[in-house]
């Protein structure tokens, strides 16, 4: 199995953007949907120690936040009208499954001396061995659960392949990481695999398989009244 010679690169650089949100009472589908309606989404601030507490964000700051942070992990001074301001990083923004657009907020309060769990992108570097030797390279793990320090988040996980042979796979336990960060796991999973050429054309092969009977049996189904 090839050696993983994996670093992680690190921005000590924690930036805290500002948004403001307003405390709210009310809670349920109709409130949610009255507050999209005006341009805001319900959202919640929580953490160890504290209280969750119910907010709003404006869906436009929400947004500028987001473009000035670009693909890294947004961190916030999340000021509250009227109240407390909340050292926090957005843990989690869910979306409409159609339409993309902004339904719900979450964030974590954070100590810069307190590790959080946070989800980092896998990249790979290096011309795969197994790739040049007619294999094909199938990420499993696109991103990884880390824990560390907020200032010690790493942008991404980058992951050498060029030693990576026909057949053989990276686990998580043989990914390196430097200074104080951990990979928080229960089973050495993969990472990645290099399928032989052999494999990955029978895996085409289903799929095309599957697709033909798909259309087959649409084709012979009766048409709707």
């Amino acid at each position: 199995m090839a050696a993983a010679e994996d670093t992680i690169r690190e921005d000590r650089f924690l930036e805290f953007l500002e948004l403001t949100a307003k405390s709210r009472t009310t809670k349920g589908n109709s409130p949610a949907r009255a507050l999209r309606r005006d341009g805001a989404i319900p959202a919640v601030v929580y953490g160890p120690g504290t209280e969750p507490v119910s907010l709003s964000v404006n869906v436009y700051d929400l947004e500028q936040v987001l473009k000035t942070a670009g693909t890294r992990q947004v961190f916030v001074n999340l000021a509250i009208e009227g109240g407390a301001t909340h050292k926090a990083m957005l843990k989690e923004l869910q979306r409409h499954p159609v339409s993309g657009t902004f339904l719900h907020a979450d964030f974590y309060e954070v100590a810069l001396d307190r590790k959080v769990r946070v989800m980092v992108p896998v990249t790979t570097v290096g011309k795969c061995e197994g790739v040049e030797m007619g294999g094909m390279l199938q990420i499993i793990r696109r991103e990884l659960e880390v824990m560390c320090k907020p200032t010690d988040i790493p942008d991404t996980i980058e992951i050498d392949i060029t030693d990576l042979g026909m057949g053989e796979s990276i686990h998580v336990e043989e990914v390196a990481v430097s200074g104080d960060v951990e990979l928080p796991h229960d089973v050495n999973f993969t990472i990645l695999t290099v399928l032989s050429g052999r494999k990955a054309d029978e895996g085409e092969e289903a799929e095309e398989g599957e697709e033909a009977e798909a259309e087959e049996e649409a084709a012979e189904a009766p048409a709707a009244e």
